[in-house]
């Protein structure tokens, strides 16, 4: 264990020194808050030009009151309008086809930015058509469907007989707020404060398994190619060298963790915002922890038979998939934590800290769960290690053409 210890020194005190780790660490909180502020910030803001819609309206109703629903209701800062309607075509003795080639024609030369075609049974079956170059321009077509539809109440309301001020008087405003019930009782914060802890969470592993194990395999490859290895396992055994690397990248990894961790803390006590209690936190840490260590086995199993950078970064690439695939699950598991596939993801170790990082937050799964998941995890590393070391041990002298998987199971399978 001594030795271990001293590879596991050597190899904290290399990388924290160097400076891409001090800029990693330093920078990457900026750019995570950047990346998440920085989308939202862009969606707000808008274009400070006057669009031109053009209109076709069948009905002969529709075109007059949107053009004025919509100058009156979005100006630009400036004072001028954000949407102007041209008519291309109003009433029903019209030739539609004409009238639809010659909006498009207008759309394709930039003369407006979009067509919007209002059918002549809008009143019965509430269809109408927007053609644009840019149909990702959601800001825009949701405010022309939002005019129309007020436009159709008013004309309904109308019919029946009744004054325009009534939409006033009925319409309600509604929010809801929601509160999470703890198995205690004690209300707790809703969705953002479950989101958030989720999501920091996921990422926080993902970073740090993916960029421990990158340095992992890296350092393997890096010994192998200069033949440094064949030094250290003269003094140290592969078992010790394996360990003190895992033990030297995870204090690394756990300084990145903690260093952002204080970060996290000031700017929740700043904001007043608690990301979780303290039973959720202390189990999110223990599946945090045991996350990383079964990834680390992972790593070092396929990484050590690796001899260049591109076969490293193909292992990594197939690894990252598993950290992924939660995140890409994480509204459904959010929405439904006890369905039954996100219960059986939960107790395959590879999805094993991710899902219960979901679920945690939202709903606390059972005692049992709990346990059962944990021993899981436990074996999974006990076994996953062993493995890992047997590989290691042949492996990391192994040099030329890379491992089979056929060889690596026999090795794997050799005591």
């Amino acid at each position: 264990m001594t030795k271990a210890l001293v590879v596991a020194k050597w190899e904290y005190l290399e990388k924290v020194k160097s400076k891409a780790f001090l800029i990693g660490l330093l920078v990457t909180p900026v750019l995570m808050l950047v990346m998440g502020l920085l989308p939202t910030l862009l969606a707000c803001q808008e274009d400070e030009t006057t669009k031109v819609i053009g209109v076709i309206d069948r009905t002969g109703e529709i075109a007059g009151p949107l053009a004025a629903r919509l100058q009156n209701q979005y100006k630009l800062s400036n004072g001028n309008l954000r949407y102007l309607l041209r008519p291309i075509a109003v009433g029903d003795d019209m030739d539609f086809e004409e009238a639809k080639a010659e909006g498009d024609t207008k759309v394709l030369m930039d003369e407006i930015e979009g067509l919007c075609i209002i059918n002549p049974s809008l009143l019965g079956d509430s269809l109408i058509e927007y053609r644009s170059k840019n149909v990702a321009d959601l800001r825009t077509t949701g405010r022309i469907e939002e005019s129309v539809r007020a436009i159709m109440l008013e004309k309904k309301v109308a019919a029946l007989g009744l004054q325009p001020t009534v939409l006033q008087e009925l319409k309600v405003n509604l929010d809801v707020r929601t509160v999470r019930l703890s198995s205690e009782g004690e209300e707790e914060s809703g969705f953002t404060k479950v989101f958030f802890t989720a999501y920091v969470f996921l990422m926080m592993l993902f970073f740090l398994i993916f960029t421990s194990g990158q340095l992992l395999v890296r350092s393997v490859i890096e010994e192998k190619s200069s033949r440094i290895v064949e030094t250290l396992v003269s003094s140290c055994s592969p078992t010790e060298l394996m360990s003190g690397k895992i033990l030297g990248l995870s204090g690394l990894g756990l300084t990145q963790m903690g260093f952002w961790a204080l970060i996290g803390a000031a700017l929740s006590l700043r904001l007043g915002f608690d990301f979780a209690s303290a039973d959720q936190a202390l189990l999110l840490v223990v599946y945090f922890v045991l996350g990383y260590l079964f990834y680390a086995a992972v790593f070092i199993a396929l990484g050590s038979p690796v001899t260049t950078e591109q076969e490293a970064q193909q292992i990594s690439s197939y690894l990252v998939i598993f950290l992924v695939l939660p995140i890409a699950l994480a509204i459904p598991a959010m929405q439904n934590p006890n369905a039954l596939w996100i219960k059986v993801l939960t107790y395959v170790p590879f999805f094993t800290p991710t899902m219960m990082a979901l679920r945690i937050p939202i709903a606390m799964p059972s005692v049992v769960e709990v346990v059962t998941t944990v021993l899981i995890m436990v074996a999974a590393i006990y076994g996953g290690m062993l493995v890992a070391g047997r590989i290691f041990r042949v492996a990391i002298l192994a040099t030329g053409k890379r491992a089979t998987l056929a060889e690596m199971v026999r090795w794997a399978r050799t005591a």
